[in-house]
Formats: C-alpha cells, structure tokens, sequence
C-alpha cells in the first residue's frame, strides 16, 4: 500500500509540474506564433529568444497588489478562481500519458488512475469549470462581468450537448469507457478514430473550443465589449489561475483529442518508456491549431454563436450518431 500511495504520488507530481510548465509556455508560443504570423517580433528580451517571458509574468503576477473591489461579495469572489481552476486540473488524473514501461525492475503505468469510465470522468470534470466562470461574474459586483457570466453559461449549455454527442460515436465503435484501452485498439495510424469518425472529431474540436472560451468564441472575455468580461474586477495570483486555468483546459482537451482520435502515445521508433515523446508532439500541434485559428478567425457575434450551436452542430451530431450507430448494428 505504501508503495503504491508513494508512486502515485510521484506521478502526479510529475504530471502537475509538466501541465503548469507547459501552461507557462503555452502562453509564449502563443506570443511568438501570432507574432510571427502577424510579422512582429513577440518577445524577446527576457533571456534568449524570450524564453524567460512566462518566468518574468508569473514574477509580476506574484508581486502585483490584490485589489478587491469594494462591492463584492468576498466569499463566493474568493472561491471563483479556484472552483475554475482545480477542474481544469483534475482532468489530468485519467488521461494516459505513456505505455506501461519498466523503471528500475519495477512495472510503471503511464496513467495515475485508469479509470474504466474514464470519459465520463473527463467529461464530469470539464463541465464544472463553467461554475466557477459563473460565480465570479455574480460576484464582482460589475455589469460587465455578470454579462460575462452568463454569456458562459449559455455558451456551455449550447455546446456541451454537441460536446458530448460528438464522442459517442468513438465509445460505439471501440465498446469502452477506458481511455487506455481507447489507446491501445489505436495501434496503429491506419487504426486511429478519426478515420472512422471525421465528422466526429470536426464536431469535438469545434465544441472544446467554444467550451475553453477561446477564439472564435470567447464571448464570455470579448474585450472589445466586456473590457475583461468575468475576470474584469480580478487582479494578481486570482487572475493568474483563471488565465493558468484557461489553458490547462486546452492542454486537457488536446490530450483527451489525441488520445480519442490520435492513438493517444501509440508511434514507430520508440520503446514503450519513451511513447511520451508521441503523445507530446500530438498534443503540440492541437495547441498549434488553437493559436492558429486565434490568428486567423475573428470573434462571432452573440446571435451567431448561439445559432451555430443550436442550427448546426447539434443537428450534425445527431446524424453523425444514428449513422455511427446504425453502422454498427449492421
């Protein structure tokens, strides 16, 4: 048991390093790329290349004065961030990260917890984020985070049913729950979902991006018109973990990506302690796709979020899942 309780602990304090770390640096490739791609610069003075920069933000934000507005309502203020933030986390607890690999005559698993519903578990976690983006809207005391708010929660209500529809047609065809075992029926490129599922996957990536709130749906921020939306009276380390939550979420959502409809770390070349190296790279380039399109896309209009997801996505979903399903009758 002590065994156990000690190698589990080493494994999530690996994962959790490695998801802080690459939010850190999620920020500045996002910096770089978009720079790049708008032909600017991107930072560059803080260490060589730049690299520095997410050390020198996380400084600044630790330092920053906590200013909390006097009309708030401080406990529920308070707890926001955090009921945003520990889900974005806790997503990482189920998700597959490596092949079972042997350390030092000891068998290690490339998962904390493999859960046999593990899509369940991912899909509960993610859907609780919205809470805390809801309650800090209420909270601050400002009529441009309340809007902020709720714009969320009608954005979640409205993708989340898609959401959901868009991986059924994966758990039909591979019979389980397990994202492990999702994994290993994936052995190899010819075996990967998206091909039995294409539609599915343009329906998953386009709700996990209205869902994290990024572009070309981030009504809930929409600075443009909600100055900050829900973290608009947020200040310092709270601020800090709605915008390191804003991206673990999309490190989550490429990795449960990869690992539905990309063989998760199946690859050639590498031993079975090394098949991390695959899943990264995989998870890279969604995190590519996602700052891409921040570069490409402009922001929708309210009436056009809303009809997108209702008239268009969800519709689609539900042929996609009464075809997958009739086809696996057959």
């Amino acid at each position: 048991m002590l065994e156990m309780i000690v190698a589990s602990s080493i494994k999530v304090i690996i994962v959790m390093l490695a998801v802080l770390t690459g939010c850190a640096y999620a920020t500045y490739m996002e910096r770089k790329v978009v720079a790049f791609m708008q032909h600017r610069i991107g930072p560059s003075y803080a260490g060589p290349y730049g690299l520095l920069q997410p050390i020198a933000d996380a400084i600044k934000m630790a330092f920053k004065e906590d200013v909390v507005p006097d009309k708030v309502e401080r406990i529920t203020y308070a707890l926001a961030p955090i009921a945003s933030f520990v889900p974005s986390l806790l997503v990482f607890a189920v998700v597959p990260f490596s092949a079972d690999f042997t350390l030092v005559g000891r068998q290690v698993t490339g998962v904390i917890s493999d859960l046999n519903i593990g899509i369940l578990f991912v899909f509960a976690i993610t859907s609780l984020g919205v809470y805390g983006i809801v309650l800090a809207g209420w909270s601050s005391g400002s009529k441009y985070s309340l809007m902020g708010g709720i714009r969320s929660s009608a954005q979640m209500i409205s993708y989340e049913i898609s959401y959901g529809l868009s991986i059924v047609g994966v758990i039909l065809i591979a019979n389980t729950l397990s994202l492990r075992q999702l994994v290993e029926q994936q052995d190899t490129i010819l075996h990967w979902y998206i091909w039995k599922q294409p539609l599915g996957f343009l329906l998953y990536l386009t709700c996990a991006i209205a869902e994290t709130n990024r572009l070309p749906f981030d009504l809930p921020e929409a600075e443009s018109e909600l100055v900050g939306g829900y973290h608009t009276e947020y200040s310092s380390f709270r601020f800090a973990m709605f915008f390191i939550g804003e991206y673990a979420n999309m490190i989550a959502v490429s990795c449960v990506g990869t690992t539905l409809f990309f063989g998760g770390w199946q690859g050639p070349f590498l031993p079975a302690g090394l098949s991390v190296i695959w899943f990264v790279i995989k998870v890279f380039c969604f995190m590519f796709f996602y700052i891409w399109l921040r570069a490409t896309f402009p922001r929708f209009r309210y009436d056009q979020l809303m009809n997108f997801g209702w008239k268009v996505l969800f519709p689609l979903a539900v042929v996609n899942l009464l075809v997958t399903g009739l086809i696996v009758l057959w």
